[in-house]
């Protein structure tokens, strides 16, 4: 059978460097102290990606997987609407400017052609005017 015995320790029960009864006695703890102050010029050189990446050990590993897959199918569904948009808008201006352009063209030059018959027609209507006020007048053609 074992038997246990207690050795003592001699370094333990010695006296231990430190602050002297007289010195404790200065030490007062109750009031501010330069020391104990925080110094705010560590937390402004943290950015919001450090305090993300802090936060990784906090969030579960199966909850992490479930939010990263969820991110990546949302940044692929975001992807590929804007690639599909973006070929959507490439179309439909193309297409405006390939059929809009010339229609718009044409239906200018048809009504300036409008107007140039109408100003036609009212200088023919003044020309008839003039000539037939002319003709009431006695005044015989010569010959």
């Amino acid at each position: 059978m074992v038997q246990l015995e207690e050795v003592e320790d001699d370094e333990l029960n010695q006296s231990q460097p430190g602050p002297t009864k007289e010195e404790e006695d200065e030490w007062d703890t109750d009031t501010e102290s330069d020391i104990s102050e925080v110094d705010d010029a560590d937390d402004l050189d943290e950015t919001l990606l450090d305090r993300i990446v802090a936060l990784k050990d906090i969030v579960p590993p199966t909850y992490r997987k479930q939010l990263s897959n969820a991110t990546e199918k949302g940044y692929s569904w975001a992807s590929s609407a804007l690639s599909l948009s973006g070929k959507t808008l490439w179309v439909v201006s193309t297409s405006a400017l390939l059929l809009g352009v010339p229609w718009a063209l044409a239906f200018s030059e048809e009504q300036q052609v409008q107007e140039m018959e109408r100003e036609m027609r009212m200088q023919q209507s003044a020309n008839e005017l003039l000539t037939q006020g002319s003709g009431q007048t006695n005044a015989k053609p010569a010959i």
